[in-house]
Order: structure tokens, then C-alpha cells, then sequence
């Protein structure tokens, strides 16, 4: 019989998969997504159940230790890893079970959107999440989740029934609308801040195939675009999931070698149904907007549009993120994005507007932890590059696109999945707004000592 685990013994028990500095993948295993971010833990423990997950949490708070929590490894600032501390490693942890008859996924912490996508395909099915398939479905959640169903379908928070998490003192509890309702409450836009998640069970919904992709505009439309955006996705229906961005044509297939490396602005659409109703939704783009430079909406499958842009954003590349929450896009904020943008250092670095209305709208402010159910949009301003050495000017740019912006957005908060750990403890206030307090009351009951700090903490 196994003697229990103790702060003693623990590196012992877990010596197989216990990942120091002096292992052969320490440095694999170290690397983050993104890599403008470098950090060196003790230990990386790659999880395989929940019993694993348990005893880190117990060593970890009695040994003091600095504790990070990894799902699928996506986190933009990093709060995946840390330095001196342990690191929790769910990636190991990838089980997804579907029930079709209720439309149900049980999804354990370590899958990405994409293992997500590709179980609940077979179905005919799909949980409303984010829009890049290597995302980890674990941070995606926590911090709300927003994709491309989302007008419908609402936050993947929305779409949450209950997760299995495991707390500071090491216990395994349920938290649901029934069982520990008010840590349910605050996981639903919380982030990491009140345990270890290790399961969580959705609502999926039907979606299949899909009108849907990019349509690009020279980046000299941006403005008289970005208005129409404004002023037509409200009245949309809400089948059709649409977000504006200013970016760069990639130089390589499967774009138009003509339009290679040429700024432009996008609208990136998704009918979820029939191909003939999905172009009859997007008609008032054709029959308003500018001729395109490409129009690339096609029928396809869901999964694949999930897909769709992967294969530019490997895992390595240097990123810098700066986020807002928009309560009214003005003219004169319009000007600036259209100025700022057309300055993209890079041909991946883009800003992305994504809608907050629809299903988001009918959940009250104050139903879920998420704070900014009456803004209008989502802004994330990203400079991205694969060259470590353009780290300084991604960084100028997006704070100075970012600056330039934000004067237009009184709400002061953010997306906290689209915010660096630069932001400053008034940003993830202002993210949370009127709920923050009531997430304080929950985190001194749950996680008192802080030890699930590595986040965007809310302090107890």
C-alpha cells in the first residue's frame, strides 16, 4: 500500500514525471507561448489525474512555494509558468467526454479548443468558445470566452454547468449553480485566482457547417468600414458572428500572391446554417462596402474555421497585448484606430473588435463574475512577430495604438485574457467593476493566504 503523500516525500512520489531544471526536457518544458516571456521554475509537475493536481496543491502551500497554474499553456503574460516556484501542468490531462442526447462535454483542464472541436464535431455539435484551436480551454474559460458563436450561444461562461476544482487546502469540490454556488459564480470570469480547475462540463449546441471566413478591404477603407461594423452588427442576426481587424495579407498561400504583405482591414464572419441563408446575411457587406481584395467566405466545417489561422501563430513567437473594453465607438475613436493601425510593425501584430451583444446582453451584469456585460465591444490591440529582437517596437506600438484608443473608452477595463501582467491591480478593478468586491468576499473564503496568485490577482 502507498504511504500518503507528505511535504516530504512528495518529489519522491512524482519522480517520474517530476520535471526539474537538471531533466532533459526542462527546457521544452519551460517554454512558454509566448516567448517574448522567459521564466525558469523549480519544478514543472505534468499532471496526469486529479489525485496529481492534489498533492502539488498540498506541497506547494506547505513548503510556501510560488505556484503557477498551466492548462493548455496559452496565457499571453505568462501566468503560466514562474520563477523559483512550481508549475502545474494539466496538459497531460486531455479526457473529453460528449453526451449527444443532452448535449454535454465533460472537458478535462489540459485540452486546447481544438481537442474540444474535434470531439464535439462527430456530433454535429460545438461549445461557444474562442476562435484559435491551440487556446486552452481552461484559461479561455475562466477569463469568460468569446468566439465566434458567442452572439448566440453567449461567454463560454455562459455555457458552463459546473467544474470539478481543487481548492487551497486541497480539497475536491463541485461547484455548480447548486454546490458552492457563489465559487461558482466567481469562476465564471474569475480567472485563476480561486483554485485549480481540473473539469469542467458544457452546454454544447449545434453547429455543423458554417458560412464562413475572411473578407479583406485595403487598409485606406478602414474607418468608412469600421462605421458600417458599428452601426449594422447590432441589428444582425445573431447567427452571424462577425469581428472587425486591421491587419497584415500573410506572405504565403493560401492568400493571393498579389496582395501578399499589403495592409488591410477584415470583417471574419460566421453563419452557423445553410449556406444560402448565411450569403443572404451577408449581402448588406457586398452590396455596402467597398469592393474587396479578397472575399474568402465559404460553407465549410465549423472545426475547420476554428482552424483557420493556426498555422500562423505557432507556439514561440513574440507577443504584447493591450486590451479595452468599448462602450460606444465614436468617430473620433474610429480615426485613431484607423491612423494607429495602418502603422502595424509587423505582418502578424493586428487589433481585433469583437462584439459584446446578442446572448452576452441577456444575462445580467451581475449574474456571472464577468464585468462588462453592458459594453459594446472587446478590443485587443496585439503586436506579434516571430523575431525576438522587434520585441521593443511591438511593445512601442501597442501601447501607443492603445493609448491613443483608450481616451475614447470610459469603462477603464478589460478583457482580463487580452491583458499583460503590466496592467496595475486599478485595470483588474475596472475589468471586474461593480462585481469585484463581491469576488474579494469569495476569494478570502476560498483561497485566504493567496497561494493562487500567479494571475490577475484579486488580493483577499
Amino acid at each position: 500500500m502507498d504511504k500518503p503523500v507528505t511535504s516530504y516525500d512528495f518529489p519522491d512520489r512524482l519522480r517520474a514525471s517530476l520535471i526539474d531544471q537538471n531533466h532533459p526536457v526542462y527546457e521544452e518544458a519551460r517554454g512558454l507561448y509566448n516567448a517574448m516571456i522567459d521564466k525558469r521554475p523549480r519544478w514543472i509537475i505534468p499532471c496526469a489525474e486529479v489525485a496529481d493536481v492534489v498533492a502539488a496543491v498540498n506541497y506547494a502551500r506547505e513548503k510556501h512555494l510560488l505556484l503557477a497554474i498551466r492548462g493548455g499553456g496559452h496565457n499571453g503574460p505568462g501566468f503560466g509558468s514562474c520563477d523559483g516556484g512550481m508549475v502545474i501542468d494539466m496538459s497531460p490531462m486531455k479526457r473529453v467526454d460528449i453526451d449527444p442526447t443532452t448535449r454535454t462535454v465533460r472537458v478535462e483542464a489540459g485540452c486546447t479548443q481544438g481537442d474540444v472541436d474535434r470531439a464535439t464535431s462527430v456530433h454535429g455539435l460545438a461549445v461557444p468558445a474562442g476562435i484559435v484551436a491551440t487556446t486552452g480551454v481552461a484559461g479561455l474559460t475562466l477569463g469568460g470566452g468569446t468566439g465566434h458563436l458567442t452572439r448566440k450561444h453567449g461567454l463560454t461562461i455562459d455555457n458552463l454547468l459546473a467544474a470539478e476544482v481543487v481548492l487551497a487546502d486541497g480539497s475536491v469540490v463541485t461547484a455548480s449553480e447548486d454546490e458552492h454556488p457563489e465559487l461558482f459564480w466567481a469562476l465564471r470570469g474569475g480567472g485563476g485566482n480561486f483554485g485549480v480547475v481540473t473539469r469542467f462540463i458544457f452546454q454544447a449546441h449545434p453547429a455543423k457547417d458554417v458560412y464562413a471566413g475572411p473578407i479583406f478591404f485595403d487598409i485606406a477603407d478602414a474607418a468608412e468600414i469600421m462605421r458600417w461594423y458599428r452601426d449594422f452588427l447590432p441589428g444582425a442576426p445573431r447567427e452571424l458572428g462577425m469581428f472587425f481587424g486591421i491587419k497584415t495579407v500573410p506572405s504565403c498561400d493560401p492568400f493571393p500572391r498579389e496582395i501578399w504583405g499589403r495592409r488591410i482591414c477584415a470583417l471574419i464572419s460566421c453563419y452557423n446554417g445553410a449556406e444560402e441563408d448565411g450569403i443572404r446575411a451577408m449581402q448588406p457587406v457586398r452590396d455596402a462596402l467597398p469592393k474587396p481584395l479578397m472575399d474568402g467566405m465559404v460553407q465549410m466545417p465549423f472545426v475547420d474555421l476554428q482552424a483557420l489561422f493556426d498555422p500562423l501563430l505557432p507556439k514561440g513567437l513574440q507577443w504584447y497585448w493591450k486590451g479595452d473594453y468599448v462602450d460606444e465607438l465614436s468617430d473620433a475613436a474610429i480615426a485613431a484606430h484607423a491612423e494607429h493601425g495602418s502603422k502595424t510593425p509587423s505582418e502578424l501584430s493586428l487589433m481585433h473588435l469583437y462584439p459584446i451583444d446578442g446572448a452576452v446582453q441577456d444575462v445580467a451584469p451581475d449574474a456571472t463574475a464577468w464585468g462588462a456585460r453592458r459594453a459594446r465591444w472587446s478590443m485587443v490591440i496585439a503586436g506579434i512577430d516571430p523575431d525576438p529582437t522587434k520585441a521593443s517596437e511591438l511593445r512601442r506600438w501597442a501601447s501607443e495604438y492603445w493609448a491613443a484608443v483608450h481616451k475614447h473608452n470610459p469603462h477603464g477595463g478589460a478583457y482580463i485574457n487580452f491583458m499583460m501582467d503590466d496592467e496595475g491591480e486599478a485595470r483588474v478593478r475596472a475589468a471586474y467593476g461593480a462585481n469585484y468586491e463581491r469576488l474579494v468576499s469569495v476569494k478570502r473564503k476560498y483561497d485566504p493566504a493567496n497561494l493562487f496568485r500567479v494571475n490577475h490577482n484579486i488580493r483577499p
